[in-house]
C-alpha cells in the first residue's frame, strides 16, 4: 500500500515537471526574437534555425505543445484526485463526517497548488530570462514531439485556423519592432546602465532628424554669406576676410542668379598661382536640393554626388533659393552642437545664473524643445510649419511683438528682449512655477 502511494506521488511528481518543461518551452519560443536567432544560427547555432522554424510555423509547435499540456492536466487529476485522495480519505473519515471530499479537497488544492508553481509560474520565469538562449535547447526536441504528435497536429491546426477565418484573422502577424519600442529599450538600457546617455541623445536626434525637412536645419536666405560676381576685388576680399567661411556660393546681381559655389582654398591657389582671384576658374556646380526634401535624403545626395562640395542650396517650388546646408548642419543634426569656424554666428542660447534662458530667436524649434525637454509638439508648429522660435513666438501671438512684451504657454515665460526693426533679437525664456504663483495670488 505504502509502495504503491509512493510511486502514484512519483508519477504526480513527474507529471508536473513535464508539464514545466512544456510551459516553459511554449514561453520560450513565444518570446524569442528572431533577429537575435538569426544572430545565433549565424553563430554556428543548428538549432537556432530549428526554432526559427517553430516561431514561423505556430501552429504546429502549440498544437504540439497544447496536446501534451492537456494530456498532462488529465493525467495529473486522475492520479491526484481518484488515486492519492483515497488513503486521505480512509484517515479522514475517522474523524470527519464528509473526510472523503475533503480529502478530494485538499490533494486538489495541493496538486494544483504545485502544478501552477512548479509547472507553470516557475518555468515561464525562467523562459523569460533568455528565451532565445531556452528555445534553441529545447528546438530539437520540439521538433521531434512535433512529429510525434504529427497525426493530431493537423486537425488541431486546420480547426484553429477554421475559427480564425470566422474571426476575421487570417494570419499571424509578425511582430516588428516600433521606434516607441526602441526608444523603452534605449531607456531601459540606461537604467541598467548599458547605454550612454550621450548614445541615446544621438539615437532620438536620428530618429527626429528622418521626420525633419532640411528646411529645419538649413542657414535660411537672409543670413547666407554669398560672393556677387557684380562686386569689386576690394569688397570681395573684405567679405571672405569678414566672413571666415570655407565656402561661398557664387551669384550675379542676386542670389537666385547662382552660377556656383567657391571654397576658400581654391581661391587661395588661384591667388598663389596666378597672382590674382579668378572666381570662375574655381567655380563648382552646386547641389539643388527642394525645401521638402527629408534631412536624412542630403546624406545619400552628397554620398552619391561626389563631384559636389558638400553643400547644398535649397530652393523652393519656383526656383528661388530659400537657404544653404552643409554636411556640417546635418552632423550637427545628429550629434549636437559643433563648434567650427563656418558656424561663428549660430544661434546660442545661454543660461543665466537665475536658471533663465537668453535665446537668438533663430534658433531651431527641435533645439528648443530638448533645452526644455518639451517632446509633443509646439502650437500650430505643424500647421504654420515654422523652423525656429521666432516662428513660434510671430505663430503663437499673430502678430509682431515689441520690446519687452511678456506672454506665457504652459509652464514656461516668454519676453521679447531685443527687436531689430521688424526682426525678433533675443528672447528670455524662464520656466514658471505655477504653486508659488497660485500662492502668492491667494496671500494678496
Amino acid at each position: 500500500m505504502a509502495m504503491n502511494l509512493y510511486l502514484e506521488i512519483l508519477i504526480l511528481v513527474i507529471l508536473i515537471i513535464l508539464n514545466g518543461l512544456l510551459a516553459m518551452s511554449e514561453m520560450a519560443i513565444v518570446s524569442s526574437r528572431r533577429i537575435k536567432l538569426q544572430k545565433m544560427m549565424k553563430q554556428g547555432q543548428k538549432n537556432a534555425e530549428i526554432a526559427i522554424e517553430l516561431i514561423e510555423d505556430p501552429n504546429q509547435f502549440l498544437s504540439t505543445t497544447q496536446i501534451g499540456i492537456t494530456l498532462i492536466g488529465i493525467l495529473t487529476g486522475a492520479v491526484g484526485g481518484a488515486t492519492l485522495s483515497r488513503p486521505v480519505a480512509d484517515f479522514l473519515v475517522q474523524y470527519f463526517p464528509y473526510g472523503d471530499v475533503i480529502a478530494i479537497l485538499i490533494v486538489v488544492l495541493i496538486t494544483t497548488y504545485f502544478t501552477l508553481v512548479i509547472g507553470e509560474l516557475v518555468p515561464k520565469r525562467v523562459s523569460l530570462n533568455n528565451p532565445e538562449k531556452i528555445a534553441v535547447k529545447i528546438a530539437k526536441y520540439m521538433k521531434i514531439l512535433s512529429k510525434i504528435c504529427g497525426p493530431l497536429v493537423p486537425i488541431l491546426s486546420k480547426s484553429t485556423n477554421f475559427v480564425l477565418r470566422i474571426l476575421g484573422i487570417n494570419k499571424t502577424k509578425e511582430s516588428l519592432v516600433t521606434e516607441d519600442e526602441i526608444k523603452l529599450l534605449i531607456e531601459e538600457g540606461i537604467e541598467h546602465g548599458t547605454i550612454e546617455k550621450e548614445e541615446e541623445d544621438i539615437i532620438k536626434r536620428v530618429f527626429r532628424l528622418d521626420e525633419q525637412k532640411i528646411d529645419m536645419l538649413m542657414t535660411p536666405r537672409t543670413d547666407i554669406v554669398w560672393i556677387d560676381l557684380d562686386e569689386g576685388i576690394d569688397e570681395l576680399k573684405k567679405k571672405i576676410i569678414q566672413s571666415e567661411r570655407s565656402i561661398f556660393p557664387v551669384a550675379k546681381g542676386e542670389l537666385d542668379n547662382i552660377l556656383g559655389v567657391v571654397q576658400t582654398k581654391d581661391i587661395l591657389s588661384s591667388l598663389f598661382v596666378d597672382g590674382d582671384i579668378n572666381l570662375e576658374i574655381c567655380l563648382k556646380k552646386p547641389l539643388i536640393v527642394p525645401e521638402n526634401l527629408p534631412s536624412l535624403h542630403i546624406l545619400k545626395q552628397f554620398k552619391e554626388n561626389k563631384e559636389y562640395v558638400h553643400m547644398a542650396l535649397v530652393v523652393d517650388e519656383y526656383g528661388s533659393v530659400e537657404g544653404l546646408i552643409t554636411l556640417n548642419d546635418v552632423l550637427e543634426g545628429i550629434v549636437g552642437d559643433i563648434p567650427g569656424i563656418d558656424e561663428t554666428d549660430d544661434p546660442t542660447a545661454i543660461q543665466r545664473k537665475d536658471g533663465s534662458w537668453l535665446i537668438d530667436s533663430g534658433l531651431a524649434i527641435d533645439r528648443f524643445k530638448e533645452l526644455f525637454e518639451i517632446e509633443e509638439n509646439m502650437p500650430q508648429e505643424q500647421e504654420d510649419n515654422y523652423t525656429t522660435l521666432a516662428g513660434f513666438v510671430l505663430s503663437y501671438l499673430g502678430k509682431i511683438p515689441e520690446t519687452g512684451e511678456v506672454f506665457d504657454w504652459t509652464d514656461l515665460e516668454f519676453e521679447i528682449v531685443d527687436m531689430d526693426g521688424y526682426h525678433i533679437d533675443k528672447i528670455l525664456v524662464k520656466q514658471i512655477n505655477r504653486n508659488e504663483e497660485e500662492k502668492i495670488y491667494d496671500e494678496n
